[in-house]
């Protein structure tokens, strides 16, 4: 779909070796690579981006986890994204660019502070995320932070080297351990709600295996407005709800480094390098990755392909596959085409193999029809959980404002499609749920497409 996009100035503090020191140092993106899409004006402007420093110790493991978004800079005008040489745009109009760069994401724990998120929110945030790096419980977190004035970097020196002094006369008891309980970073008020109850029996059960969750979701990286928030709030559903596989699409370089940077129990297979691109995430405790394979669309005008990943989980194959399918009405026949391909790719996988597809198809129904409908073997979830209405739409431009359309467009983009093994289907889908429903402090939800959180029974 075509989107109007600003160009976002996004700014990184630099760090010095061993210091707290946030004096920036600037330097440009830019020169004679031309495979790099920069957003447009009137004319091609190169991407200007602050670097930080390389950290060591305890200060690089706070600056790896705050490493993504400070601020955005709204430009003013609108702005289109544009595409590398020979490379389509998302609305399919292709350009070329004598100039390429890229904006470096910028860093940092006061990110949620610059945004003027209410200060109870950001500390939560902070909370949350000192727990996730330090594994240690969030009250723990809190008196860490509280003690070091709510800075991350500082209290997660203070948590991992400890003092020499503190050390030897012994220090503080830290406050009470509480039981651990589910943080809805996207609710007002942190209560133990029905939802944090259900995700504590998920993750039991994902931990005995008997359980395998998997997210879908067009995050818009391409949309450069409040894009640090944005990813902030995706990162948040991911460190939510945990899940083992995540597939993602629009996802642009910054975002990438992001989160190779922020989902470190991640394994992250990518379908492209440059320009915007699909990308599986396998959470290493739970998902071993086998092989990866990436079958392009040979008429593709949009640098579409479909990215496919051969894993164990449980003792169990699986085959999992995204794709961001030819976007917009009027490239439906490609879009048709794309998917008989994907079709026949999840056919071709030996039956001993459970075979996913999850990922932004842009499929119209009747298109679907056209195609002469799925195989009678593949299925598809939203359809065999009994099209269950609170996740039917997964682009509506009625509840979700982000794109400022006017008119209403409820369209299901967003499918996951599913092919049991032959022995029995050990992998059965059990639930459907949309994501990215809240809006952030920002006033913009975090993407333009709702996300798909899928949960499956494994049978062992």
């Amino acid at each position: 779909m075509t989107k109007d996009l600003r160009l976002a100035a996004l700014y990184a503090r630099q760090r010095a070796q061993g210091h707290a020191s946030r004096a920036p140092a600037a330097s440009i993106l830019c020169g004679s690579r031309t495979n790099v899409p920069v957003p447009l004006r009137t004319e091609c402007a190169c991407a200007r981006a602050l670097h930080p420093t390389s950290p060591s110790g305890s200060a690089r493991r706070a600056a790896e986890w705050g490493a993504f978004p400070r601020r955005a800079v709204d430009a003013g005008a609108p702005e289109r994204w544009a595409p590398a040489q020979n490379q389509a745009a998302p609305c399919g109009v292709s350009g070329r660019c004598s100039r390429g760069g890229y904006m470096e994401l910028p860093s940092g724990e006061e990110a949620a502070r610059d945004e003027g998120e209410p200060e109870a929110k950001r500390r939560r945030l902070l909370c949350v995320e000192f727990a996730s790096v330090a594994s240690c419980d969030p009250a723990v977190a809190r008196g860490f932070l509280a003690e070091n004035n709510w800075e991350m970097e500082r209290a997660l020196n203070a948590y991992f080297e400890p003092s020499a002094e503190g050390s030897a006369v012994g220090s503080p008891a830290g406050p009470p351990v509480e039981p651990e309980r589910c943080v809805d970073l996207t609710n007002e008020e942190t209560t133990d709600s029905t939802r944090c109850k259900i995700r504590s029996s998920e993750n039991t059960q994902q931990e005995d295996g008997s359980m395998f969750s998997l997210i879908t979701w067009n995050i818009d990286g391409l949309d450069l407005n409040n894009l640090q928030e944005r990813a902030r709030g995706v990162c948040s559903y991911l460190a939510l709800y945990s899940p083992d596989v995540v597939f993602l699409q629009e996802v642009i370089p910054p975002y990438f480094s992001y989160l190779k940077k922020r989902a470190s129990s991640y394994e992250i297979i990518t379908g492209h390098e440059e320009g915007y691109f699909t990308a599986i995430m396998l959470k290493k405790s739970r998902v071993k990755l086998k092989s990866q394979e990436i079958i392009p669309f040979p008429s593709t005008k949009m640098m579409r392909n479909l990215l496919c990943v051969h894993v164990s989980l449980s003792g169990h194959e699986l085959c999992l596959m995204t794709s961001h399918l030819e976007s917009t009405r009027g490239h439906a026949k490609e879009r048709m085409n794309q998917l008989k391909l994907v079709l026949k790719k999840m056919q071709e996988v030996p039956e001993s193999a459970t075979v996913i597809f999850a990922g932004d198809t842009n499929l119209r129904d009747q298109e679907v029809t056209k195609c002469g409908g799925l195989p009678s073997n593949i299925l598809d979830v939203w359809e065999f959980l009994e099209k269950p209405k609170h996740c039917q739409y997964t682009w509506d431009t009625q509840m979700n404002s982000n794109l400022g359309i006017p008119a209403t467009c409820k369209l299901r983009f967003d499918r996951i499609f599913f092919r049991a093994a032959a022995e029995e289907g050990h992998i059965i889908p059990r639930s459907l749920d949309l994501l990215g429903l809240e809006k952030l402090d920002c006033g913009r939800f975090p993407s333009d497409h709702w996300g798909l959180l899928c949960n499956l029974d494994v049978i062992l």
